[in-house]
């Protein structure tokens, strides 16, 4: 138990590596339907998605309903940070371009995430996690700049170029915003499957109407319906499934900087399977996004007594007690306290046997 709790944002990690492969395969998957409108693509994927994630978490979500309910304000505005993510993510690819597009997207999610960790929950911005989000930021725009050409985006005119890279802020800024949310529900108490279904599925239901209006070239040919189908299924439902239970141990600026990962994962797809030659340039900003990797994610603690203060140094989710020995249960309202207090003041901490108890849920 103690090993599993002392690798938790380690594991945390990891599940959002996984899940920024599955997310890599996204454009390239969309290569194979030129026809459907990416806002059938964003609807499609994360609608679907997201109501696939509440049916998969329905037992839980009806379990915690109480708990969900007491922060419905916070529930709603992640679900809409949901619903205008993929409109805004992949119009800003059709309008500006890949290259722009994901650099914009992707790349100021981190560190939107971090402003917002640090403005609401007054956690500080260390220079680990400052020279690990700067080396991933140039490296996806070495990436993706010396991968793409900018042509198709100019040919569309200023304008479009503008709108898109607006909309690529949007995409970054709600990208941060719903994974804030979760992980500040999952810190508040409630389940990592009750709070990414719930979030996900009232956003997958507010994408309802974009699907039913713009949709219907999914329905054109087996290819799209496959298309389709794969973005909901794969990267979407499984993908964030697992972003959820790296969400419940590692913060979200973390998770954030770690989904760059999807940049390199992209580019690789791309000259793989479509076809594109990637530059000298463009395998260095991929080698950097890689490095940075090494620096955002958290290492395992080796000293048991000291696992809990440097969990909340790094600004983590705090982490419960190896064991239920009586000089641990003495001392849990004082390590409650201190979670608490690291956390901003903001009570973010559980109760360590329930999170003891959350963690092994997320886990399975």
């Amino acid at each position: 138990m103690s090993a599993r709790h002392g690798n938790a944002p380690l594991w945390g990690a990891l599940f959002v590596v996984a899940a920024s492969v599955l997310w890599g395969t996204t454009g390239t998957a969309a290569t194979f339907a030129p026809s459907v409108n990416p806002l059938a693509i964003g609807a499609v994927a994360m609608g679907v998605g997201g109501l696939l994630q509440a049916a998969y978490a329905a037992r839980h979500i009806a379990a915690e309903y109480h708990g969900l309910r007491r922060r419905l304000p916070l529930v709603a505005l992640a679900a809409a940070a949901v619903a205008v993510y993929p409109l805004a993510f992949y119009s800003s690819m059709h309008l500006s371009g890949v290259a722009i597009g994901t650099v914009v997207s992707i790349g100021s999610a981190p560190i939107t995430a971090a402003l917002i960790e640090r403005f609401t929950d007054h956690k500080p911005l260390t220079p680990r996690w400052i020279i690990g989000a700067l080396l991933g930021v140039g490296g996806a725009a070495l990436l993706s700049f010396a991968g793409h050409s900018p042509a198709g985006a100019g040919s569309a005119g200023s304008w479009a170029s503008t709108a898109g890279i607006l909309l690529g802020l949007v995409a970054g800024g709600t990208y941060a915003l719903y994974s804030w949310s979760a992980h500040r529900l999952i810190g508040g108490g409630v389940t990592s499957r009750a709070a990414m279904g719930s979030v996900f599925g009232l956003g997958g239901l507010l994408l309802m109407p974009v699907l039913a209006l713009t949709g219907a070239p999914l329905l054109q040919s087996w290819t799209n319906f496959a298309v389709g189908a794969y973005m909901a299924l794969v990267p979407m439902f499984a993908g964030y499934v697992l972003f959820g239970w790296g969400l419940a141990r590692i913060r979200a600026s973390t998770a954030t900087g770690i989904s760059l990962l999807e940049t390199v994962v992209a580019a690789v797809l791309a000259v793989l399977v479509v076809g594109e030659r990637l530059p000298a340039l463009g395998w260095l900003g991929a080698a950097v996004v890689l490095g940075s990797l090494f620096i955002l994610t958290p290492g395992t603690r080796r000293s048991k007594g000291r696992t809990r203060a440097k969990t909340s140094a790094r600004g983590l989710l705090p982490l419960p007690p190896s064991g239920g020995r009586p000089v641990e249960e003495k001392a849990g309202a004082q390590r409650q306290q201190q979670d608490s207090h690291d956390d901003g003041g903001n009570g973010l901490a559980a109760d360590p046997r329930h999170d003891e108890d959350k963690a092994q849920q997320a886990h399975h």
